[in-house]
């Protein structure tokens, strides 16, 4: 659970509020529960709860009852929809647009972003990453990769740096790619990484 506020975008209250937001914004015709977030966002209900009625108080989340449950999505007819979605996108919103464009990629075993903006996600102090690294595992078309990569960067607007491996490579101790992402920080996008041998 990330409390502080992420070095990425830290106007915000907290990463939790920040990617609560970017979940709802980039995903703005998707109705959610509050357990869903709490599920997608691996984040207590009861923390949640505060942000969620913060922002519905802001008008920027809209509810909707269905039986006992209140469904949640993006007001999009708030004037500060579209910048604030466009700074969601272009901070702390990759990983769902990364995931969103590979998601569909056929022989995609898990996409793994990596880097700077990996760093910057977890709270890591540093610059504003320039790029976003990814690494695919599987055995895909690399045309599809590259594809996915230019939707990607097309939407965030940020350049997108694939790097293919197959999954049985992930346990390899003589791939130098391989070993600098395991000792950095990542976000995993899509999928699950192997788990290593103890």
């Amino acid at each position: 659970m990330r409390t502080d506020a992420s070095p990425l975008l830290p106007i915000f209250r907290s990463a939790n509020q920040a990617d609560l937001l970017a979940t709802l914004f980039l995903h703005p015709d998707h109705d959610y529960t509050l357990a869903d977030l709490a599920r997608t966002l691996d984040v207590s209900p009861s923390t949640l709860h505060r942000d969620v009625h913060r922002l519905i108080d802001a008008d920027l989340i809209r509810t909707r009852p269905v039986g006992r449950s209140q469904l949640l999505r993006a007001n999009t007819a708030n004037r500060i929809s579209e910048p604030l979605t466009r700074l969601l996108l272009m901070t702390v919103g990759p990983h769902l647009v990364i995931t969103d464009e590979f998601a569909d990629v056929d022989g995609v075993d898990a996409v793994v972003i990596y880097g700077s903006w990996a760093a910057r996600y977890h709270g890591e102090p540093g610059p504003p990453p320039n790029d976003i690294d990814v690494l695919v595992l599987g055995q895909p078309a690399r045309s599809d990769v590259y594809d996915a990569a230019d939707r990607a960067q097309q939407r965030i607007d940020f350049p997108v740096n694939p790097v293919i491996r197959p999954r049985e490579r992930w346990q390899d101790p003589a791939d130098p790619l391989i070993q600098q992402v395991k000792s950095s920080s990542l976000v995993v996008a899509f999928g699950e990484i192997p788990i290593d041998p103890q």
